[in-house]
């Protein structure tokens, strides 16, 4: 990560792949208690053969899969993979790494800022909406560097810490908290006072948990609420005073690129082509892929990229324009009605009806909305991510799962352990966007991914170093290096 001359995490994307380049392309969900994403959940890297031969980094850009590669005692006695350093361990140190002190903490040079955690990151937090509790773990880390990836959006502030494992990566730490920095903005064209101070108070949290930790790389960005804000900028130099972190603005396109990546093992790729779709708090990103004859996975998924779109209207967008709270039949067609204008209006798009009409296609969902819909479906009596993240749902599956939730009362939306009070007032604007994509490109099967632009960024990063190129080789700790933290 590059570290600035003055006390500011920075949100570097050097050694990630080709970074915000000129391509053809242009959430993971969060709970009302804790991000879907656990430390210890594994997520399985493919397609880096090339990779390993030697092949250009920027090629190579891997695939993930659902698989969790955690031992299932572990799973069953609810413990969870952590690196045990911030005083929750199992007893037992991590094992050492090379040229790092025994105790595992990063040492720094006299002449670095300091960067101490503004609360104690050993803290075990229960308030809704906040990280996921420190337990303990099933077993130590492997010892391997370890990668963040910070996704400010309009509607949450959502953390990753992962180090390389294996074939991919797995979670060391997790943090989601609805922060709502959009809302209002519809209206006003700015971000509200309160919306910042909610955001950053996040961000601070974000701060302590990257201070705590040794990392190696991150990337820190924001989306589409500071995108379109008049004071949007103006508002990423206040967290970068105040937090202590620098985030980068994503393009709309670069986002879309980075959501392929994060979710590219999820695809069916004996299929003829894949429609993948992210609704979010304030955009909403549409991606079409399609492939050729001949060997269909392997190196860059976003070579596939025929088309994407990003369109102005996401669930905080399209909930406060309609209401969230009471949504009849009349006001869900209302919102239907206006992303679908937005639908009919994307140029090359027109093909793909006939596309999905003639070949054997499927959805790919990456949102809270799809995975609320996976959720209530599978009856779970808590949100579940290892169940949700690659569930398969038929087109009469999710057009039964929309109508039971706009057959629900706001209280009922409430009390259901998939949606929450955080998402009650949302989830039907997410489900009226998606209605209007089903409507618009009818496609027999829908695979709900509880994961995408977080993992994409990790996944980059972590190709970018070589780290599945090169087993055994880790890059090194930046204790020597005044342009890394």
């Amino acid at each position: 990560m590059e570290h600035p001359a003055g006390p500011e995490l920075a949100g570097s994307a050097a050694g990630a792949v080709a970074s915000d380049r000129s391509a053809t392309t242009g959430a993971s969900s969060s709970r009302s208690a804790a991000d879907g994403s656990k430390p210890g959940d594994a997520v399985s890297v493919g397609s880096i053969a090339e990779a390993r031969r030697g092949g250009p980094a920027h090629d190579d850009v891997a695939t993930l899969s659902a698989e969790d590669d955690a031992a299932p005692a572990d799973r069953a006695a609810g413990r969870v993979h952590h690196d045990g350093r911030d005083g929750h361990g199992s007893g037992e140190p991590p094992p050492q790494e090379p040229g790092r002190p025994a105790d595992g903490r990063y040492t720094r040079r006299a002449d670095e800022p300091s960067l101490r955690p503004r609360h104690h990151p050993s803290e075990r937090h229960r308030d809704p909406g906040h990280h996921v509790p420190h337990v303990e773990p099933g077993r130590g880390r492997v010892g391997g560097p370890l990668y963040a990836a910070l996704d400010l959006g309009t509607n949450n502030c959502r953390l990753l810490v992962a180090e390389p494992w294996r074939q991919g990566f797995r979670v060391v730490d997790a943090f989601s908290r609805i922060v709502r920095l959009g809302e209002g903005l519809s209206r006003t064209g700015r971000l509200s006072e309160a919306a910042q101070d909610r955001a950053i108070d996040a961000l601070r949290v974000c701060r302590a948990k990257l201070d705590a930790r040794g990392i190696v790389r991150a990337r820190l960005v924001a989306t589409e609420a500071c995108r379109a804000a008049e004071n949007g900028v103006e508002f990423l130099e206040r967290v970068r005073r105040e937090a202590g972190l620098t985030l980068e603005i994503l393009t709309r396109e670069t986002e879309a690129r980075l959501a392929v990546t994060g979710c590219a093992s999820l695809v069916d790729w004996s299929a003829d082509g894949v429609l993948l779709f992210d609704i979010g708090g304030g955009s909403s990103e549409l991606v079409w892929m399609e492939f050729g004859e001949g060997r269909r996975t392997g190196g860059d998924p976003t070579r596939h990229i025929r088309a994407w779109a990003s369109l102005p209207v996401g669930v905080v967008t399209l909930s406060e324009r309609h209401g969230g709270v009471a949504v009849g039949r009349d006001t869900f067609e209302d919102m239907v009605a206006d992303v679908d204008g937005l639908l009919a209006a994307l140029p090359d798009w027109g093909p793909l009806a006939g596309r999905l009409a003639a070949g054997h296609y499927h959805m790919l969902g990456t949102s809270g909305t799809v995975t609320t819909l996976a959720g209530v479906h599978l009856g779970l009596k808590r949100y579940d991510r290892r169940r949700v993240d690659g569930t398969w749902l038929t087109d009469d599956q999710v057009g039964a799962m929309i109508e039971q939730l706009l057959a629900m009362e706001f209280e009922d939306r409430v009390a259901n352990p998939c949606i929450g009070g955080d998402r009650a007032d949302l989830v039907l604007a997410g489900c009226a966007i998606l209605e209007a994509i089903r409507r618009r490109w009818r496609c027999g099967r829908l695979r709900v991914a509880d994961r995408g632009l977080r993992e994409g960024m990790l996944t980059e990063l972590m190709i970018g170093d070589g780290v599945w190129r090169r087993p055994q080789r880790w890059p090194r700790r930046p204790r020597d290096e005044g342009d890394e933290r």
